[in-house]
């Protein structure tokens, strides 16, 4: 075994340590006073052993992607690898959501008390119900929302009123839309990792972005929509800084930037990872087009009277009114760290460790192709830990930072034993979805 595997060995390791002791603290602490407000730290998760109509099907797709997936991924043509990475990923994300069946693990899930579907019968008259959306965010408020709705500016319950317009009403439709999406999320960042840094690099970590146990949560949560217009955010403007039809990808790109922050609050951190775009970047002309395109979704809710700032002050009042105001920061700042470890696999530690030692004198570190693909990687955990820092990602982080999650995927590409690697990332995601009832 050469030194540099052994080393990742190590790395991964480490991180199972994490989230072993995340697990044992975290289980002393929820039974000696409850504040933790999850059932299996740092997971918002039950235990619950159970087989279910997707698991064949999830465990015929794992063997698949590790015996064909790498070889696969080397010689398909660029195209129909990427419809063959989004086909892919459905599969191995629906399967998965299947293990619980079709309505606990699909159906169900966008419409408990604390979720989207039940506001979509307050947007009768969208305009309105904009204008008063922040009167209803915090609890002692009339008719407050529920938690997710609450917790982020209307753009994401819009969305579903928007399908329920069109026809695709319920639970399933809205579980079909977050997967159907969310899955499209890896085929954004192959095309901005073959944009700015190579495609051989993008094939490399096909088979990872495919094979992730973020899918657990992709279906079904609407972070994993959210992912997903957050990394065609970036990789339009990937190929806007690139040449490629400059003006308009960065106008795409920054409409759905704009996008992106109205539909979760936090993701204004995407403006680490859309930095690193630039910086790695050949061209900054399009940023004027990038620009343009980001102030359109601000100026219509705005002027439906949704204002965005005033929603997030509000917002910071009703966290700590809630389950923030009591999980303890001491324990969360570094959980959540460990719910990261479960979102991204073994295979990704190893891989980010990859790209950290890059960074020190004589560590490889050059202006060759592999350099941007680190620099974005490193821009998504420094987006993610400023994300922990602050306090608003106490718990339920394995949804929250899904839209981070994806571009630290990427880092798998600089992994030696692929094979191996994907064996464990498939393990992990099974034994997660079979041996816990996840609340998302």
């Amino acid at each position: 075994m050469n030194r540099d595997l052994l080393r990742d060995l190590y790395a991964a390791v480490c991180a199972a340590l994490l989230v072993l002791t995340a697990a044992l603290v975290g289980t002393a602490i929820q039974h000696r006073d409850g504040s933790l407000r999850v059932g299996w730290p740092p997971l918002l998760a039950s235990w619950d052993p159970h087989v279910g109509p997707g698991t064949p099907a999830a465990v015929v797709v794992a063997a698949a992607v590790v015996a064909y997936g790498p070889s696969l991924a080397a010689r398909l043509p660029w195209r129909p690898l990427l419809f063959a990475v989004w086909g892919t990923g459905m599969a191995w994300t629906w399967s998965l959501a299947l293990v619980d069946g079709w309505y606990r693990g699909v159906a169900e899930q966008l419409t408990t008390r604390n979720e989207y579907l039940p506001a979509v019968g307050r947007f009768h008259d969208i305009p309105a119900a904009l204008r008063d959306f922040t009167g209803h965010i915090l609890i002692d408020s009339p008719d407050n929302w529920g938690a997710h709705v609450a917790g982020h500016p209307p753009g994401a319950t819009l969305t579903f009123v928007l399908l329920d317009r069109i026809g695709l009403g319920g639970g399933g439709w809205a579980g079909t839309w977050c997967i159907t999406v969310g899955t499209t999320a890896a085929v954004a960042v192959l095309v901005a990792v073959r944009t700015l840094a190579d495609e051989s690099l993008a094939r490399r970590a096909a088979p990872f972005l495919v094979l992730a146990p973020a899918a657990v949560w992709v279906g079904t949560s609407a972070d994993g929509y959210f992912a997903a217009v957050a990394a065609w955010a970036v990789a339009l403007l990937a190929l806007a800084v690139r040449g490629v039809r400059p003006g308009l990808n960065g106008f795409c790109s920054g409409l759905l930037f704009g996008l992106t922050v109205y539909l979760s609050y936090g993701l204004t951190l995407m403006v680490v990872v859309a930095g690193a775009v630039v910086w790695v970047g050949s061209s900054r002309r399009p940023l004027w087009f990038a620009l343009a395109g980001f102030v359109v979704v601000p100026v219509v809710f705005t002027a439906l009277g949704f204002e965005w700032w005033e929603g997030y002050r509000i917002l910071v009042t009703r966290y700590h009114q809630g389950a923030g105001g009591v999980r303890p920061y001491g324990y969360w700042v570094w959980a959540n760290l460990a719910c990261t470890v479960l979102i991204v696999g073994p295979a990704t530690v190893a891989g980010v460790r990859r790209v950290v030692v890059r960074l020190r004198p004589g560590g490889g570190w050059s202006r060759s192709s592999p350099r941007p693909l680190a620099v974005l990687v490193l821009a998504a955990v420094l987006a993610l830990l400023i994300a922990d820092l602050s306090g608003m990602s106490k718990a339920e982080t394995e949804r929250i930072w899904l839209p981070f999650a994806a571009w630290l995927l990427p880092a798998c590409a600089f992994l030696t034993g692929v094979r191996g690697w994907l064996v464990g990332q498939a393990v992990l995601a099974l034994l997660l979805n079979h041996l816990l009832l996840t609340g998302w």
